[in-house]
C-alpha cells in the first residue's frame, strides 16, 4: 500500500528546511564578515605596534653611526599572561634587538606579510614590516642610512574569544529568529490551507441526493482555489446530468420494454387459455412476432445509442474511410422515399459541391434518416422536405428543412434527450421510441460536430448539423 503524502507536511518541511538554510547561510556569512573585520583590525594594530617598535630605534649620542634601542618605551602588551613578542634589526646587520620572550619560531620564512604561529599552546599572529626608515635625525647625514625590519607577534586569544562570543550570540539570535519565522510560516500555511480543507469537507458532502457544492467564502476569494472550484462545480454538474440521464434512461427503458413484453405475454397467454384452431394459433403467433420485432427494434436502438456514446467518449477506436458527405444524404433520402410517398411529402436535395470527410457511411446515413423521418412525419401532405449540404471556410453544414408546425420553444432543449417525445402521449401513433434524435446527436458528437435547431416556428423547422474543418481533414 502506497504511503499517503500530506501537502501540509511537505510545505512545512520545505519552509523549515529553507529557513534553516537561510539562517545557516546568514550566520555563516555574518561570521565570515566578522572574522575578516576582527582580523583586519587586529592586523592594523600589529602594524601600528611594529611602527612603534621601529620608532624606538635611534642613533647613539657617543657614536652617531651606531643604532640603539630603548626597550623601556616598548608598547605595553594587551594580554599580561601572554605578552607580545618582537624583534627589530637593521638591513646592514649591525643592529638587532628583541623582546625577552622572543622565540625563533616567531620568525617564519614566508612571503606573506602576516602569518600564524603557535607557541606553548597559545596562538599568535605575526607581521613583518620591512624597509622602515630610522626616524632619529642624528644619522641623517650618513651616506647610506640603514633600514629596519620589524617582526611583531601578538596573541590572538582575545580576538578568538570575541569571535566565539559573537558566534554564540549570533547563533542564539538566529535560532530565536528561526523559531519565530518558522512559527509564523507554519501558522500561515495552516491558515492558507484552511479554505482547501473547507472545500474538501464540502466535496465530501456531495451525494446522489445532494449535488450542490457548498463553497465557503474564503475558498471563493482565494485566487488559487478559483479554477479548482470552477472545475469541481462543472464536473459535478456533468455528473449530475449523467446520473439523471442514466436514471431517466433506466426508467424510460423499463417503461418502453414493459408495454411490448406485456402485450407479447398477453398474446401468448390468450393462445394457451383454450384450445384453438390452427388459423387462430397462426394469427396469434404472427401478432407475437410483430410485438417481438417492435421489441427488437427498441433494443437495437438502445444498443446503437450506447455504442455512439462510447465512440463520442473515445472508448472505441475505428479506422474510418474517406467518404463523400452528399452521397450519404442521398442514400438516406432513398431509404425514406417510400415513407415520404406514403405521407404525400416531396424530398429535395441540394449541395454546393463535393464534401469529403472520414466517417462511417452507416453512421451518417442513420443521422440523416432520423432527421428526415422526423421532418416527413410532421410535414403536411403536399409540402417539401429539403436537405442541403454546403461547404465553406468554417466547415461543412447539413440542413434539413420542413414546413411542419414547428417545435415549441420549451421543447427545443429536450428534443435530443433519450426517450423524449413532444406529444407526451407516449403512444405509437407517431412511431418510434424517442431515441432517433438522441442517437443522431451522439453520432454527430462522435465526429466532433454539433447538431441544433437553427430555426423553428409556424413555417417549419430547420435542423442543422455542422462539422468543423478538423474532422474534415483528420480521422476521428
Amino acid at each position: 500500500m502506497t504511503a499517503r503524502r500530506s501537502i501540509q507536511g511537505q510545505l512545512i518541511t520545505a519552509v523549515i528546511v529553507s529557513q534553516l538554510l537561510l539562517a545557516g547561510g546568514l550566520a555563516a556569512l555574518s561570521m565570515y564578515s566578522l572574522r575578516r573585520q576582527l582580523r583586519t583590525a587586529f592586523d592594523a594594530g600589529l602594524q601600528g605596534r611594529s611602527m612603534s617598535i621601529a620608532a624606538l630605534v635611534r642613533y647613539s649620542e657617543d657614536e652617531p653611526s651606531k643604532l640603539m634601542f630603548d626597550g623601556e618605551l616598548a608598547p605595553r602588551p594587551l594580554d599580561a599572561k601572554h605578552p607580545d613578542a618582537y624583534k627589530v634589526y637593521s638591513s646592514d646587520g649591525k643592529f638587532s634587538a628583541q623582546s625577552p620572550n622572543w622565540k625563533e619560531r616567531f620568525d617564519r620564512q614566508t612571503p606573506r606579510q602576516f602569518w600564524h604561529v603557535t607557541i606553548g599552546g597559545t596562538s599568535y599572529r605575526a607581521v613583518r614590516m620591512a624597509a622602515l626608515p630610522v626616524l632619529d635625525s642624528e644619522g641623517a647625514g650618513t651616506p647610506a642610512p640603514p633600514t629596519l625590519t620589524v617582526i611583531y607577534a601578538a596573541p590572538t586569544e582575545e580576538m578568538d574569544e570575541l569571535y566565539a562570543s559573537a558566534g554564540l550570540y549570533l547563533g542564539i539570535g538566529s535560532l530565536v529568529l528561526l523559531a519565530v519565522t518558522a512559527g509564523l510560516a507554519l501558522w500561515g500555511i495552516r491558515r492558507g490551507l484552511f479554505p482547501l480543507q473547507a472545500l474538501a469537507n464540502s466535496a465530501a458532502s456531495v451525494s446522489p441526493v445532494n449535488w450542490e457544492l457548498q463553497v465557503s467564502e474564503e475558498a471563493q476569494t482565494t485566487a488559487e482555489l478559483g479554477p479548482l472550484t470552477q472545475a469541481m462545480t462543472s464536473m459535478l454538474r456533468s455528473l449530475q446530468k449523467a446520473f439523471t440521464q442514466q436514471r431517466e434512461f433506466l426508467t424510460n427503458a423499463a417503461h418502453e420494454l414493459k408495454t411490448p413484453v406485456a402485450i407479447l405475454k398477453s398474446t401468448l397467454q390468450s393462445l394457451l387459455h383454450r384450445p384453438r384452431r390452427s388459423e387462430e394459433y397462426r394469427a396469434g403467433i404472427e401478432k407475437a412476432l410483430e410485438d417481438m420485432a417492435r421489441l427488437e427494434k427498441l433494443l437495437h436502438s438502445m444498443l446503437r445509442l450506447a455504442r455512439a456514446e462510447q465512440w463520442a467518449m473515445g472508448n472505441l477506436q475505428r479506422d474510418l474511410p474517406e467518404i463523400e458527405l452528399g452521397t450519404t444524404c442521398q442514400s438516406a433520402m432513398e431509404r425514406l422515399q417510400p415513407f415520404a410517398d406514403m405521407r404525400g411529402v416531396k424530398l429535395e436535395f441540394a449541395n454546393n459541391g463535393p464534401v469529403r470527410m472520414r466517417a462511417d457511411t452507416e453512421d451518417l446515413e442513420l443521422v440523416w434518416a432520423n432527421l428526415l423521418e422526423n421532418a416527413v412525419r410532421y410535414s403536411p401532405a403536399g409540402e417539401t422536405v429539403r436537405i442541403t449540404v454546403t461547404n465553406d471556410e468554417a466547415g461543412a453544414r447539413v440542413a434539413v428543412e420542413d414546413r411542419g408546425p414547428g417545435i415549441p420553444k420549451e421543447e427545443v432543449a429536450k428534443i435530443f434527450d433519450r426517450f423524449h417525445r413532444g406529444d407526451q402521449s407516449r403512444t405509437r401513433d407517431t412511431g418510434g421510441y424517442g431515441l432517433g434524435l438522441a442517437i443522431a446527436n451522439a453520432i454527430v458528437e462522435t465526429y466532433g460536430g454539433t447538431i441544433c435547431v437553427e430555426a423553428t416556428g409556424e413555417e417549419g423547422t430547420t435542423m442543422a448539423v455542422r462539422f468543423s474543418r478538423k474532422p474534415l481533414a483528420d480521422s476521428c
